[in-house]
């Protein structure tokens, strides 16, 4: 049977093509593959003829360019590859936004304007007005923005109109492919990857993408990244380093977008891996900070070999209001808080957290894009020359010592004085008790070398060392005590005394139980009586001997310290009152009184002049007085050494009267018997032993007082008495000595002011 030839299956439409619908079609039905369709059918039909034909109509769509045009048109508004992207060139020109800073800058321009629009109103030349107004915008523009605050850098780089990652992108490269996804469903519009090229090298380009008006911002979730977004970044890292592209990265977000959706997925891990991916990534990596760079939501993409910053880019852990907000509790002190963060560029630089910083226009990266991204080109083929010299390993080592040399210190530098007082004094470590006791001596007597030479230069006794010498001490006489006392074995005891005495200071009553007091009492005493027998004995004894001398010398040391500080104070109060202009002037005048006279002796002096002295000195010791009596000092007269005598004088006699009366018979068999009764009664007495022995007492007293009144003894008494009040009270002893009569140690102090004196 002749074969019989069937047309081939025909596709109409954009796909038509010279071979057939059988040739290009397989079935895999009943495991047959690779068989044409017509040899299918004729086994099937038999040797019937039958005409078919298939057509399929395929939707007409515009030739797809991607991923390069054949011919690009080089005159495109926004570049050639915007077409490559969803970012397009705005329908609407951005609205200017003037920050406060900047409103003087807006008085000149308007006035430009206004010049300009007279000029074209009434025809005249006003030239020279408009060149001498644009001159001073531009010096006053200079002038604002060479002197910026670091809060004003801060506003310039949160500006809504600053040029964007993608902006930068489209004007740094030649081409530019957008890669998206993080190969687990979700991508992030905020972090925005791809492959470019620049001067014919590739790249891998990621970045932080703002927008450029509300619909963008909301869109682009205002540049705070989610997890998806840094696992996208993450996995183009991997991309890179597996075919050897160079890594740039774009910084300018507040920080991670922190809501509770993103902490569920992830977002600090997410961050962490980031950063611990970069430092083992074998390819060159720049970052540029071109705005503001928050926390760790920047150093997620931002663990590079060089980190270059814009001019008025800023760089945070946390924002000024954030950190005004906690230490100042109000986020008005930002400006305050942005000086004292250092967070813009030369600052950074300063501290080496930045490698460079990139120069902007005059008015800020937005008065100038395209400027601002060639700037950022020269930046990034400077950096990537120097790093691609580099092998893998010192990229990786480079990189690594960046971050380590961050918060370095250098030991034996010295500290700045004005430093140094407000840091904490190291604190030297507490050795463990069981000092040998030589060891002790040693350091006891270089401290005692010490106190001597201090005295001897009347310089300072040494009291930080002598407090730690004390302290130290005591540790040791605890740690012996505590050895001598499981030595006896009443270590047992000594802790069940003392629970007990903790017991009862933690109670309401306050008062010890006498039956605990009285075991007290007898642990005490058991542990006197058989200390001797303590092996370490000797060494306790020693220590204690130690102590006793240095805690002597503590008190002279603070002894001493009171007299200097008093002495210092007297001083300093006789000094103000002899520097007095009015006392100045009453001297100088009773010196020329006595210089006119022209004798030379105080006894050749008139009586005029010799009260006009002694009124003046008596003024100064009344002055004296004064500051004497404010520091808490008695003021005694001179002659007191004289009544002191007198004093001690009637007081032997009275003393030798006593010791008479009581030898006598009647009153010593009187006290005899006395202590005969106190003793009979002993600690319990009755009521009649108390009767007896109040009675003795009554006795022996009125004997004694009957012994005192005697006529000659009162005489002696009243006598000396009249003596020492006349004494007190006469003018000519108010000159003396003035002894401290305070809490502390008495110390005297002694000035002279002599009535005869000669004033030449």
């Amino acid at each position: 049977m002749a074969s019989t030839s069937h047309p081939p299956v025909a596709f109409s439409g954009s796909l038509a093509s010279k071979t057939s619908a059988s040739d290009l079609l397989r079935s895999s039905r009943n495991g047959v593959c690779g068989v044409p369709l017509k040899a299918l059918g004729r086994a099937r039909l038999g040797s019937k003829k039958r005409d078919f034909t298939v057509s399929a109509k395929v939707r007409k769509v515009k030739k797809h360019e991607y991923p390069w045009p054949e011919d690009p048109d080089l005159n495109v508004k926004g570049g050639v590859l915007s077409h490559l992207s969803p970012f397009k060139p705005l329908k609407e020109k951005q609205k200017p936004v003037t920050l406060d800073f900047e409103k003087p800058l807006m008085d000149l321009q308007k006035k430009i304007i206004d010049v300009q629009k007279m000029a074209n109103e009434t025809g005249l030349d006003f030239s020279d007005q408009i060149i001498s107004l644009e001159n001073k915008y531009q010096q006053a523009l200079k002038d604002l923005y060479t002197h910026l605050t670091p809060i004003q850098r801060v506003n310039i780089a949160r500006h809504p109109n600053r040029p964007t990652f993608l902006d930068h992108i489209f004007n740094i490269t030649e081409k530019f492919v957008e890669l998206h996804g993080d190969r687990a469903g979700y991508d992030d519009p905020a972090i925005v990857t791809g492959l470019g090229t620049i001067n014919g090298r590739s790249y891998m380009f990621m970045g932080h993408q703002k927008g450029r008006n509300t619909k963008e911002n909301i869109q682009r979730n205002f540049g705070m990244p989610t997890p998806h977004g840094y696992r996208k970044a993450l996995r183009m890292m991997y991309y890179a380093d597996h075919h050897g592209f160079p890594i740039i990265t774009f910084i300018d977000t507040p920080g991670a977008y922190a809501d509770l959706k993103s902490e569920e997925l992830g977002q600090g891990e997410a961050i962490a891996h980031n950063l611990r991916t970069m430092f083992g990534l074998k390819v060159p990596i720049i970052s540029i900070v071109m705005g503001e760079g928050g926390s760790g939501g920047a150093l997620a993409i931002g663990c590079a070999n060089k980190l270059l910053m814009l001019e008025n880019a800023v760089f945070y852990v946390a924002s000024p209001e954030a950190c005004a907000a906690i230490l100042w509790k109000t986020a008005k002190a930002s400006p305050k808080a942005a000086e004292k963060l250092k967070i813009t560029a030369t600052e950074l630089c300063k501290l080496q957290i930045a490698d460079g910083f990139i120069p902007e226009p005059l008015g800020g990266a937005h008065a100038d894009p395209y400027w601002t991204s060639q700037q950022i080109k020269i930046a990034i083929e400077e950096s990537m020359d120097e790093l691609t010299k580099m092998d893998t390993q010192e990229l990786l080592r480079h990189r690594m010592l960046k971050f380590r040399k961050l918060g370095g210190f250098q030991e034996g530098v010295p500290i700045d004085p004005k430093r140094k007082v407000n840091m904490k004094k190291k604190e030297e470590p507490i050795l463990p008790p069981g000092i040998p006791d030589v060891e002790l001596m040693d350091e006891v007597e270089k401290l005692k070398q010490e106190i001597l030479k201090a005295k001897e230069s009347s310089g300072k006794i040494p009291e930080s060392g002598l407090n730690g010498m004390i302290e130290k001490l005591r540790r040791e006489i605890d740690f012996e005590f505590s050895e001598a006392a499981k030595a006896l074995g009443l270590e047992e005891k000594f802790v069940m005394a003392r629970e007990e005495f903790a017991k009862t200071r933690n109670s309401n009553d306050q008062s010890m139980h006498p039956v605990l007091k009285e075991k007290l009492d007898q642990l005490k005493e058991e542990f006197n009586r058989n200390i001797s027998a303590a092996p370490n004995y000797a060494s306790l004894k020693n220590k204690l001997d130690m102590l006793q001398e240095m805690s002597k010398a503590q008190k002279l040391s603070e002894k001493n310290s009171k007299v200097n500080k008093l002495k210092e104070e007297i001083n300093k109060r006789l000094k103000e009152i002899m520097n007095r202009p009015d006392l100045k002037e009453k001297i100088d005048k009773l010196k020329a009184e006595i210089d006119s006279t022209g004798v030379s002796t105080a006894m050749d002096l008139d009586q005029g002049l010799k009260e006009k002295i002694v009124q003046l000195k008596d003024e100064m010791e009344t002055e004296f007085a004064g500051v004497f009596e404010s520091l808490g000092l008695n003021v005694n007269p001179a002659s007191l050494p004289d009544a002191k005598r007198k004093i001690d004088e009637f007081n032997n006699e009275i003393t030798t009267v006593m010791e008479d009366v009581v030898s006598s018979t009647d009153l010593k068999n009187k006290i005899e018997l006395l202590k005969m009764e106190v003793a009979k009664a002993g600690k319990t007495a009755d009521a009649e032993s108390k009767a007896k022995i109040q009675a003795l007492k009554q006795q022996i007293k009125k004997s004694l007082a009957e012994a005192m009144s005697f006529p000659e003894l009162k005489d002696k008494h009243e006598k000396l008495k009249a003596e020492i009040v006349e004494t007190v009270e006469s003018p000519e002893g108010s000159n003396g000595s003035l002894l401290a009569d305070n809490d502390g140690p008495k110390s005297q102090v002694e000035f002279n002011v002599d009535a005869n004196r000669s004033f030449a």
